[in-house]
This record gives structure tokens, sequence and C-alpha cells, in this order.
């Protein structure tokens, strides 16, 4: 008996804007399993740097035939160590979650294509209720079809530990959730906040012409063999480093490119996200970032919005009256809540050590200027 294809990858990028899908061009190709393609960034955005970010998102996903179901896939999030509390060994993945997405998706066809991944599709789609055991330690995952444990689930008994997360499954379809549990619990791999920011921001630069990646190379005083993207991570951005500028929060006041910087307990900067683009007519900024604090479906590389009155551009972005529309869950139902039931809330916590603030590389002020005037 013929083995049934595991996936197939198309070339075709699938991006959601509030939900709603970017309009159909009535070129679509019909050879594309059905699928249309959707409309180019510079259909969709007018400013050269809101393309340019735009295409460096797009990058982060991936469309695939998996078992005859199209299923939409974006790069999950993932750092080092970030659930080694408990485990007997370190949690090292690939790149240290600062990979480009040609690499990541390179090793995610690999990984898609192993006799284990087609197990657990078929295994997914028993009929049968089950719970999943993933082992991020040992790469490996099981199930049980106990009831015992089924109800345990079901009544947020949760019994996971940070490096095992038990995820209840119902036996049926495979959802976009199923394939990213699997990359990130047996691929181990992803790209972390900073990691999806400085991918955005080099791209975006070399798009003008500018070498990024050279530039804090010579900042940082590094060997020309040493990749900078190791280094810049979170606390870089945080940092007062003379390539870096602050910028004042005020609405008007922000560009695409910036950089928003969400505090921890301590004081430190412990996430990044960056604007794409801010719309003063209709009152909503779009950021992209990445993150697993957040709805199943949209865990890893997601766009995220906040909606302002139009006639109040002075406004902070610590502002209550904004709205955040980014909400934020644990990365597996039942595991602990995030102290912050949406960004803006995790914006404003923290206030004696100055809460969220915005910064700009000044190296992208040229960056800015080249990429507009080209599609103006």
């Amino acid at each position: 008996m013929n083995r049934p294809r595991r996936f197939i990858a198309i070339g075709i990028v699938f991006v959601l804007t509030l939900g709603v899908p970017y309009r159909l061009l009535p070129e679509a190709p019909s050879g594309s399993q059905g699928i249309a393609q959707f409309a180019a960034p510079s259909q969709q955005w007018d400013r050269g740097t809101e393309i340019a970010i735009e295409e460096a998102y797009r990058q982060c996903f991936k469309t695939y035939i998996i078992d005859g179901r199209i299923i939409n896939v974006r790069l999950p999030f993932a750092e080092n160590n970030e659930r080694s509390e408990l485990a007997d060994t370190e949690l090292f993945i690939q790149g240290g979650g600062k990979s480009n997405p040609a690499d990541l998706w390179a090793s995610i066809d690999a990984i898609l294509a192993t006799d284990d991944f087609h197990r657990y599709i078929q295994i997914l789609q028993d009929g049968k209720e089950k719970v999943l055991i993933f082992d991020l330690s040992s790469r490996r995952w099981t199930w049980t079809r106990d009831l015992y444990e089924i109800a345990r689930m079901k009544a947020q008994a949760y019994k996971g530990l940070p490096h095992r997360p038990y995820v209840l499954h119902n036996g049926q379809d495979v959802e976009n959730s199923d394939i990213y549990n699997y990359l990130y619990c047996i691929g181990r791999l992803g790209m972390d906040c900073s990691g999806f920011v400085w991918h955005v921001l080099t791209y975006t630069a070399r798009k003008a012409g500018v070498d990024l990646r050279a530039t804090v190379q010579k900042a940082l005083k590094l060997s020309k063999k040493l990749d900078p993207s190791q280094f810049v991570g979170t606390w870089y951005f945080d940092s007062k480093r003379p390539e870096l500028e602050q910028v004042p929060d005020n609405i008007k006041n922000l560009r695409s490119g910036d950089i928003i910087l969400f505090r921890g307990s301590d004081g430190r900067a412990v996430h990044s996200a960056i604007i794409q683009s801010i719309d003063m007519q209709k009152g909503r900024i779009r950021y992209l970032q990445s993150t697993d604090e957040a709805p199943l479906d949209e865990r890893g590389v997601h766009e995220s919005w906040i909606l302002f009155d139009p006639a109040k551009p002075d406004l902070s972005l610590k502002d209550p009256s904004l709205q955040w529309t980014q909400k934020r869950f644990p990365a597996f139902p039942g595991e602990k809540a995030s102290a912050f039931s949406d960004d803006g809330e995790r914006y404003r916590a923290f206030p004696e050590y100055g809460a969220g603030k915005v910064v700009r590389f000044k190296l992208m002020n040229s960056v800015f200027k080249t990429l507009n005037a080209r599609y103006n």
C-alpha cells in the first residue's frame, strides 16, 4: 500500500490582518493547490518602510499541505533555557533564538518529513480523546488515553512541568497549534523576541542599502567572524548605546521601525516588539512580535494592534485610554497565566522603573528617508 504524502511546502504566504485575509488578486494562479495568491506588501501599504517591514514579517510564515490539509505555519517563539528550571539539562535551541527565517524553514522542512512527525499526525487523528505529553529535554513525545488523566486536564488540574507540557487533544483534526507544539517541543527551534526584531531591522536596512550588521559589529567591537545577532538581545535595545536613541512614546513621535520595550519586575527590559505602521487617520498602530504568551493560534511571530483616538496624537503609549488588542495567555492551557491581561497592562507595568519605552536605531533615520522616497 502506498504511504500517504506527509507534506507539501507551498511558496505562498497567508497573513491575517485583524482577522481578515489580504484581498485576493485576480491573477491568482490556478495551479496552487486551491490557494489564492494574496496582495503584495506594496499593494497593502503605502510607505517604503512599512512595505519592507511587512516583507520581513511574511518571511516568518510558510504554507504547507499536511495530510491533505492546508496549514499556514508561523515561526514559533523559542529562546534558550526558557523552560529549563526543572529540567536535568540545559535546553538550548537552534541558533539561540536568533536564526534567520531561511535556516529555520530548512530545519522545519526536514522535521515535517520525519517518520516521527508522520506518526504524530496519525495519532492526533485517531478519533480518540487523549493527553499528549511532550518532553523538551529528550525531544520525545507520548500520549495516554487514561480517563483519569483526561478528566484532570478538563478539570484544569494541570500536571505538566515547564519542560514537560501536557496538551489535551480531541483526536479529530490537526490544528495549527498542534504543528506549533511539535516544532517547539520536539524541534526546539524558533525566534525569540529580540531575534525577530533584529531580523526585521536588518532586512529593512538592507533594502535601503544599509548594512546594520556591520554597523553593530563595529559598535560592539566584534570580530567579523562573529554574528552580531547572537549579541543583540533585548538588553541591547534597552542600553544607552550611542547608536540608539530613546523616543518619547507619544503617538505623534512614533515611526515604523521603532522598537517597543516592555519591562520586567527587576526593571530590565524583558520583551521587545517592532512597529510596522501608524495610521493617524484611523487611529491604529500595528506592531509585530514573537512571543508565546498569546492565544494558541497566535503563539510565535504575529501581529498586534494599538487603537487610539486620532484627535489625540499627543497621548503616550502609557495612557490607559489606548486599547491594546493583544491578549496574553499561558503558552500551554493549564500553565500559570500571565500576570498581565494584555500588552497594554504589560507596557504600563513597573512604573517605578519608568514602565515601557520606545527606542530607535539612529541609522534607521537614513533608512526611512531612502525607502519612503522610493515609493513616493
